[in-house]
């Protein structure tokens, strides 16, 4: 899963809010099934790992100019997840990118 929104803010008050809210993650997924953990490689890189139904999901967060893309790589079995997801990523990614 590949999901790009835009934004017109700077790199480092995208941090900002990326960090204040990478709690909110977990909530992507429906309730009590994902347990999302953190951490960030680089200044413009938050990795996540999410356990979800006993598969271990890696993604990540990269910070651009004027665009931020999230990508997970989900297994095949949780394909039937990926739609809604997408569309909760977007909904919560657009309202944290909101000027």
């Amino acid at each position: 899963m590949r999901v790009k929104l835009p934004h017109d803010l700077s790199r480092k008050e995208v941090r900002r809010r990326m960090r204040a809210h990478a709690d909110e993650i977990a909530g992507f997924f429906p309730p009590g099934l994902a347990k999302v953990t953190t951490s960030w490689s680089s200044d413009d890189r938050m990795d996540i790992t999410a356990e979800v139904v006993g598969y271990t999901i890696a993604g990540g967060v990269d910070v651009g100019d004027s665009e931020v893309v999230i990508e997970m790589d989900l297994p095949l079995i949780l394909g039937l997840m990926r739609g809604p997801l997408e569309a909760a990523v977007k909904k919560e990614g657009q309202r944290l990118l909101a000027p």
